[in-house]
C-alpha cells in the first residue's frame, strides 16, 4: 500500500483530527503531493484497462502459437492495423512479463569436448593378443 493510497483511506475518519493535513504529515507526504496523485487517479486508470486489453491480445496471439515472443507478437499485433492502435514492443514485453506470459526458449547445448579432426585413430593390428611365439616378434609400449 502506499502512503497517499493509506491517506486516503483514512482522511475521513481522522476528518475531526486535521484529517488529509496531519495523515500528510504523520506518513511524512506532502499534501501537493497526495492532492496529484489523487488527480492522476483517472488517468491511472485508464491506463490498466488499456494494459489489461492489451494483455488479453497478447494472451490471445500466444495462446495460438506458445513460442512466441515478444518481439513475434508485437509483428502480429501491429499486423494491418491502423496506425492508432499501434503497440511498442517495449510494451508488449512489459505486459508480457507483468502477466507471466514467456515464449518457448531453446536450450543453448554446450560442446565441451571436441575431437580434432586430424587425429586419425590407430588400427589394432595385434586384435588385443599380446602373446609372442618367440622374442623379438611383437613390440607393444605404454605412453602412461
Amino acid at each position: 500500500m502506499s502512503r497517499f493510497q493509506f491517506v486516503a483511506d483514512n482522511s475521513t475518519t481522522y476528518a475531526d483530527r486535521g484529517g488529509v493535513k496531519r495523515l500528510c504529515e504523520l506518513v511524512e507526504v506532502e499534501r501537493s503531493s497526495y492532492y496529484a496523485w489523487k488527480a492522476g487517479a483517472p488517468a491511472r486508470d485508464a491506463r490498466a484497462a488499456a494494459e489489461a486489453e492489451v494483455a488479453g491480445r497478447i494472451r490471445a496471439v500466444h495462446d495460438e502459437d506458445k513460442t512466441c515472443g515478444a518481439p513475434r507478437i508485437t509483428a502480429e499485433l501491429n499486423d494491418g492495423v491502423d496506425p492508432g492502435e499501434r503497440v511498442n514492443h517495449k510494451r508488449v514485453a512489459r505486459v508480457m512479463r507483468e502477466n507471466s506470459i514467456a515464449g518457448y526458449m531453446k536450450k543453448r547445448r554446450v560442446r565441451t569436448t571436441i575431437p580434432e579432426p586430424s587425429e586419425q585413430v590407430v588400427p589394432d593390428l595385434l586384435k588385443r593378443d599380446f602373446t609372442a611365439p618367440a622374442p623379438g616378434q611383437r613390440y607393444v609400449g605404454d605412453i602412461t
